[in-house]
């Protein structure tokens, strides 16, 4: 899957998560069909533990669009994905929802647009396992935060 010259605003889930970086979205090859995205309406490809998010069950109940908009943030829930991501992925939700707080949504999905994608050939590097989704190649560093 080629990265597409916009990331799509409704691909930003409520915990920090940008779903066109993630596995599910980005190999295709064996589904056909990517995963829409957290926010999307269509269920057609989302994973199950997705599907039952508790933490979008959670936004949706408090009547915001984020997890950075409660006044809980970080709750435990958001602590508990974080460590996780930070661990397996060197990833912080946390620091992607507060720069989208602070800089807006555009601006985070330009820059992640600039990190995700692969220089050899326009693919996407996926999050969780760290290969371009056309070429195969490694992604070129672990630095996976938000850039200033």
């Amino acid at each position: 899957m080629k990265m597409t010259e916009m990331i799509e605003e409704i691909m930003f889930a409520p915990c920090g998560m940008n779903c066109k970086v993630c596995y599910k979205h980005c190999f295709t090859k064996k589904t056909r069909r990517p995963c829409p995205g957290c926010l999307a309406n269509d269920e057609t490809g989302r994973p199950e533990h997705c599907r039952k998010c508790k933490i979008k069950d959670c936004v949706h109940e408090k009547g915001v669009s984020y997890c950075f908009e409660c006044s809980q943030f970080p709750c435990k829930q958001i602590k508990n994905l974080e460590k996780s991501y930070v661990q397996r992925y060197n990833a912080s939700l946390i620091a992607n929802s507060l720069f989208v707080k602070e800089r807006g949504l555009a601006h985070f999905m330009r820059d992640q647009r600039n990190i995700y994608t692969c220089p050899m050939c326009g693919g996407i590097f996926s999050l969780h396992d760290r290969i371009c989704t056309e070429c195969g190649n490694p992604y070129p560093s672990e630095d996976h935060e938000p850039k200033e």
